[in-house]
């Protein structure tokens, strides 16, 4: 048992494979799917929650965890987290952070709200709309900066670019700064996404 829970692709790898399990009970005990455009919005959401339940943990892992316990781990031991973790965070953190918004887009436009969405219309009369709007844009707002300005100075603050000492403390903090940025959109984003689907009734 050890041997396999030490083992993150084979814990990943059941994980999937008892997804799969999961959803071929239901498609015989439902009688089977019609694979028409419900099933693929639903199979595009299952993907769009997941990247970014990836994307915001790891938003708050680097808020709440990493970034305020960085001045408690004495230096000889920082290059851990500075050459090894970080990196890997960040790599999963930019990529989810992509994959939620092109999977939202792709679930917006197979529902048919993305235009109303997206120009955040209260023409078509429903709020539900215009509230998922303000949250995509929220999300599209958030990967942008994780993308063109807490990654870019993230490689400098971290070492992976050269660059002369006051600037990578300069980059340290603006990716500080933008990360926050982020964790303050984060909450009202989610609220609309949720809102959107469970609250809003017009």
């Amino acid at each position: 048992m050890g041997n396999f829970f030490g083992s993150l692709p084979k814990v990943i790898n059941a994980s999937i494979a008892l997804a799969i399990i999961l959803f071929l009970i239901f498609f015989f005990v439902n009688g089977g799917f019609v694979f028409d455009y419900g099933f693929w919005s639903w199979l595009v959401r299952y993907i769009h929650i997941t990247v970014a339940i990836m994307w915001i943990g790891l938003l708050w892992y680097f808020n709440f965890v990493q970034i305020p316990n960085m001045p408690k781990i004495p230096d000889e031991q920082k290059p851990a987290i500075s050459k090894v973790i970080a990196p890997s965070a960040l790599f999963y953190f930019r990529w989810s952070a992509l994959l939620t918004v092109v999977s939202g887009l792709i679930l917006a436009t197979l529902e048919g709200y993305v235009h109303d969405a997206m120009l955040l219309s209260f023409n078509s009369g429903i709020l539900k709309n215009t509230a998922i709007g303000i949250g995509m844009w929220l999300g599209i707002i958030m990967a942008f900066n994780v993308w063109f300005v807490i990654w870019p100075n993230q490689k400098r603050a971290l070492g992976m670019v050269e660059c002369d000492p006051e600037l990578k403390a300069k980059s340290a903090r603006t990716a500080m700064l933008f990360s926050r940025t982020n964790t303050l959109l984060s909450l009202p984003m989610l609220l609309c996404m949720v809102a959107a689907q469970h609250l809003l009734s017009i």
